[in-house]
């Protein structure tokens, strides 16, 4: 997929001011970056520029400061991480983002290989509103412009899309990798294609349901969202969380998925409790003949089967949602089983698999196996976005 927009060997990187755009939006607690995966995932690009005798200047924004400036969201608290992680010493430079004569004059003053975090780009509205005249302000500190924050794409902000107008512009490593994965996931997969998609609610994924079902050969609901589905079907759910409202919805796509030759695959039976919190006892019941009284919490060992007998007939997945409330023991059986399956079929060659979404990465790595996947995507809403198949702002700004 990346041969469609530039990349970061296409620019001439050396001496040049590079403004790159970074997500910085990580975790913070007690003055500390508690995760820092995002940050570790600009290394590469960074030490590039570095090695070229560029100047790397981070673009970020930093929560929700409402376009004003908050020193509560101020991205100087990050610096001490990116140093840490880079090796590097990495300097900080503040602005309202009104007015660049003191950034350019400290990026000018600065010797060659220096690398910069800028101030919180939402410190200004015009980075929301994507204000061509921010972009222009933004675009004085630099020659280039590298993205690397996938995880930022879907937004059509100043940094992101305006900006990528104004220099020459490319992806950087990690946003190449990631385009590369997703189109391996499911631009031009290798077929046959298993989508596993679960979560709490239908109603958050009806786009990405329905752009599924018209381009995978077999789509696995599980979650809160498999009970919807259940109940169109006419099945009992007792008191379980279920979106009864959404069954003509549900039975749409399931349609749909006929239409398209798509198979639905559905939990055949569960793991039932009465109450909802951690080692509370529990019951397996099939599917149709849940306790009224009771709550389907995961999936059931004869789903667990069929769905990884599916994984083996199948050369890639695409995986977003857990499978029952993995939080709690012993509601993370299923999908800890799933993803284990699916890491083993990976390492031993069989199967491309592509995973993303919030909830996804810490299921994962709640089994063990967020490494073993081909490519585990630290995206949220530009992950969710690329699998309802819509064009993402940022990374339509860097076509070639």
């Amino acid at each position: 997929m990346t041969s469609a927009f530039k990349t970061l060997d296409s620019l001439d990187l050396n001496g040049k001011r590079v403004l790159l755009r970074a997500d910085l939006n990580v975790p913070v607690a007690d003055g500390k970056v508690t995760d820092a995966t995002r940050i570790e995932r600009l290394v590469p690009t960074i030490r590039e520029i570095v090695k070229h005798d560029g100047k790397v200047i981070l673009l970020s924004h930093f929560g929700r400061p409402k376009g004003k400036v908050d020193p509560e969201f101020s991205l100087e608290i990050v610096c001490a991480s990116v140093a840490d992680l880079t090796g590097h010493p990495v300097g900080f430079i503040p602005t309202d983002w009104t007015d660049m004569t003191a950034a350019i004059a400290a990026i000018e003053a600065a010797p060659a290989g220096s690398v910069f975090v800028l101030e919180n780009t939402r410190f200004h509205p015009g980075e929301e509103a994507n204000d061509v005249e921010l972009a222009k302000r933004m675009a004085s500190l630099g020659d280039i412009y590298v993205n690397d924050a996938f995880s930022a794409a879907h937004r059509a902000h100043a940094s992101t899309e305006a900006l990528a107008h104004l220099l020459p512009a490319a992806a950087g490593l990690a946003m190449a990798a990631e385009l590369d994965a997703l189109e391996a996931g499911l631009g031009k997969p290798r077929k046959p294609v298993i989508a596993i998609v679960g979560g709490a609610k239908v109603s958050s994924k009806i786009d990405l349901l329905e752009n599924l079902v018209a381009k995978v050969d077999a789509l696995v609901i599980g979650g809160g969202m498999a009970n919807t589905f259940l109940h169109a079907q006419g099945h009992g759910v007792g008191k379980s969380l279920a979106e009864k409202d959404l069954a003509e919805t549900a039975l749409r796509i399931m349609d749909k998925a006929i239409d398209s030759g798509c198979a639905i695959i559905l939990p055949i039976d569960a793991v039932v409790a009465w109450h909802f919190k951690a080692d509370t006892p529990t019951r397996l019941y099939g599917v149709d003949a849940i306790d009224p009284d009771g709550m389907v919490l995961d999936i059931g060992p004869i789903s667990i089967d069929r769905i990884n007998a599916a994984i083996d007939d199948a050369n890639t997945v695409i995986w977003n949602g857990p499978m029952g409330a993995f939080e709690m023991n012993p509601f993370d059986a299923g999908t800890v089983a799933i993803a284990k399956h699916v890491a083993k079929r990976t390492h031993d060659g069989k199967l491309i698999s592509v995973a993303g979404g919030g909830d996804t990465v810490a299921a994962l790595a709640h089994a063990g196996v967020k490494d073993d996947f081909t490519y585990v995507s630290t995206a949220g809403g530009a992950f969710l976005e690329w699998m309802e198949g819509k064009p993402l702002p940022g990374v339509e700004a860097l076509k070639a």
